[in-house]
């Protein structure tokens, strides 16, 4: 792994979407899932208005030096009544862009995820990663989240 690189974490922008999208499909999985045209399908820019009005979630993209969106990831603030009323962290969508894997951008993205969720009062933080995402797993491992749970889903 070469050094990290050094980015800017910020709020995404209705103008990062077309960026965020991109990262979104650019794997099996996600090319499966995601739908990229020009223009970009509203959907997407409507799901965004709603992220961003929210105050539980904040959407965030890594920039590069140059401004550059090379990252991206959403932290969702859940409050529950469980644990003695306590919130917990949800991971979603954590990518970057493919050309600037193994840079410790994905690393700088998780950890500022982490200190923001526990900021924020959260007694921890979750993530779900697809199985066959052997690779995503040992990453997530490496920063010390640990197995604990089964995930399960119902598509409609």
């Amino acid at each position: 792994m070469t050094a990290a690189s050094p980015i800017t974490i910020r709020r995404a922008r209705r103008e990062d979407v077309a960026f965020i999208v991109g990262m979104l499909a650019d794997d099996p999985l996600g090319s499966a899932r995601e739908r990229i045209t020009d223009p970009l399908p509203q959907s997407y820019y409507q799901a965004f208005e709603r992220v961003d009005r929210d105050p539980n979630l904040q959407l965030v993209v890594a920039a590069d030096g140059e401004g550059a969106v090379v990252g991206c990831l959403q932290l969702c603030v859940l409050p529950g009544i469980s644990s003695q009323g306590a919130s917990r962290g949800l991971l979603e969508d954590v990518r970057v862009a493919s050309h600037c894997r193994s840079r410790g951008i994905g690393e700088q993205l998780v950890r500022w995820a982490v200190a923001e969720a526990h900021a924020k009062g959260c007694i921890l933080v979750e993530l779900l990663t697809h199985q066959t995402r052997v690779d995503a797993q040992r990453f997530y491992e490496r920063l010390g989240f640990t197995r604990s749970h089964l995930g399960m889903t119902i598509r409609f």
